[in-house]
């Protein structure tokens, strides 16, 4: 399958990546999916996502998570 996050609004509404000037990028595995988000995620906080949701291709892993440091 192919991994990779949903990025979404602080209102729960999906963002396009484009429109936030990043690329998401699809993994083969949820390991790289993760280290993505772990060296991304703050350029996407500083871009409006507050939350992600990881998929393998359709099915929903986990999430939303919340970007903001607790």
């Amino acid at each position: 399958m192919s991994w990779y996050w949903r990025l979404e609004d602080p209102t729960g509404a999906v963002m396009d990546p484009a429109e936030v000037g990043v690329e998401v990028p699809q993994a083969d595995n949820q390991g790289d999916a993760e280290s993505w988000l772990g060296e991304n995620w703050r350029g996407l906080l500083e871009r409006g996502v507050a939350t992600v949701t990881l998929f393998d291709g359709d099915r929903r892993v986990y999430g939303p998570m919340g970007l903001a440091p607790a």
